[in-house]
């Protein structure tokens, strides 16, 4: 089982992802790093293979076609998913190859629990981190190993599928530039494609950053990415995001139309800088 994180800046969460996938009771055949928009780092393990990759993109992160590029290194799979911010608990891996192995043309969604800053300060371990993790509040939708999830509250923090399952559903769309509505999309032509999002008890701990709240540092990308995911579907993503940028004056808003009125200023930008998350 291969793992594939993105990466850009980040260098020591990406330390404590490698570590966390150390001490994995099933050992990965190899982890791939994806730097985007700077050069590879120098990380090596003791236990398995890291290979690093590089993808550029002028003005922002090409985050599906980092993603998308398993397919040019093994096209099968299987894949395991994990964001940089994830670090992977001791049983992670086992519980995606046991739920690939019952239902293998399925996306298998893992858990997510919310570390508070400072927890993964050197010298952590699984059972402090379990303790300080927070629950997302969406984890109330999900009601048991291997049960259908709705497509909508898919996301690719931490998930696993085959590579055939990938390419049937012709992976992430590349037209979605930087951040936001990319895995609705995957996840609504998953859902097109009759492939399951199913819950899955492979845990991993988000390591703490700081936030926007709304996310005014990826203002453009995110109205962008809204335009063109209704322009597919019909309907708006990232509702609770537009409305945040609609009260702010930044946006006209309506069930057809979404245009901007005024971009918002650095000034602003940084006001929405937040350190009382836990990263949702």
């Amino acid at each position: 089982m291969k793992v594939i994180t993105l990466v850009h800046g980040r260098g020591a969460h990406l330390a404590n992802l490698i570590r966390g996938l150390e001490s994995s009771s099933l050992i990965p055949q190899g982890l791939w790093i994806v730097h985007m928009n700077e050069a590879p780092g120098d990380f090596t393990s003791r236990v398995f293979q890291i290979n690093t990759l590089q993808v550029d993109e002028l003005g922002g992160l090409p985050l599906a076609r980092a993603r998308n590029s398993v397919t040019a290194i093994d096209p099968e799979g299987p894949w395991v998913f994990l964001d940089v911010d994830c670090i992977p608990a001791h049983d992670l891996l086992a519980h995606y190859r046991d739920g690939l192995a019952a239902q293998p043309d399925a996306l298998h969604m893992g858990q997510v629990r919310y570390l508070p800053e400072g927890a993964n300060r050197p010298g952590w371990d699984e059972a402090a981190l379990n303790a300080q993790g927070v629950e997302h509040p969406l984890t109330r939708f999900r009601t048991g190993a291997g049960n259908a999830l709705p497509h909508h509250l898919f996301w690719s923090l931490n998930f696993a599928c085959r590579g055939s399952t990938f390419a049937r559903i012709g992976g992430f769309d590349e037209g979605y530039r930087g951040y936001g509505g990319e895995d609705t999309d995957f996840a609504f032509r998953a859902r097109d494609q009759g492939v399951a999002v199913l819950d899955n008890p492979a845990l991993a701990f988000h390591q703490y950053h700081a936030t926007y709240d709304p996310p005014l540092n990826h203002f453009a990308d995110i109205v962008a990415n809204a335009q063109r995911f209704h322009s597919r579907w019909g309907v708006w993503p990232m509702e609770g995001w537009l409305a945040a940028f609609r009260h702010l004056g930044l946006l006209h808003w309506t069930d057809q139309r979404l245009e901007i009125i005024e971009v918002p200023s650095a000034e602003l930008v940084a006001r929405t800088l937040t350190t009382n998350r836990l990263g949702f």
